[in-house]
């Protein structure tokens, strides 16, 4: 019998979107883990839909802990203009959404000694988008 994590893991691969979309979610939870931090930044970078771009977003958002905002930053470092939106509103949705809202802020601050300039960078992006929603 499959574990939660590994269903996740086969799921991400789907070509349905509603499928990946659930994997995106199921998988925010194991963000610390390595194989599921590498699939959770390609569903991050969905190609086909953006509603897994988007979900996936907010479930990490969700999660808030330095590892979930690492994969999301990770991701608005590599993201086209149009990821990066539905990046942004998938960050938002986490924040503006029912239930406590994720601590975005120090996760952020955690990540600017990050050795990776990617995550530096995207992490200040996500800090920018969490400010703003504060205003």
């Amino acid at each position: 019998m499959m574990s939660g994590l590994e269903a996740a893991l086969a799921e991400a691969s789907s070509p349905s979107w509603t499928q990946r979309v659930r994997a995106g979610r199921d998988l925010a939870s194991f963000a610390d883990v390595p194989e599921a931090g590498e699939t959770l930044v390609g569903l991050l970078l969905d190609v086909e839909d953006t509603a897994v771009t988007r979900q996936t977003a907010e479930a990490l958002a969700r999660v808030g802990t330095a590892a979930a905002i690492r994969l999301i930053a990770l991701a608005v470092a590599a993201a086209d203009d149009n990821q990066a939106d539905w990046l942004q509103t998938g960050v938002h949705d986490a924040l503006v959404g029912p239930g406590d809202a994720p601590d975005i802020a120090a996760a952020c601050g955690k990540l600017v000694l990050d050795p990776a300039e990617a995550v530096r960078r995207g992490a200040a992006d996500i800090s920018a988008w969490a400010d703003d929603i504060k205003r």
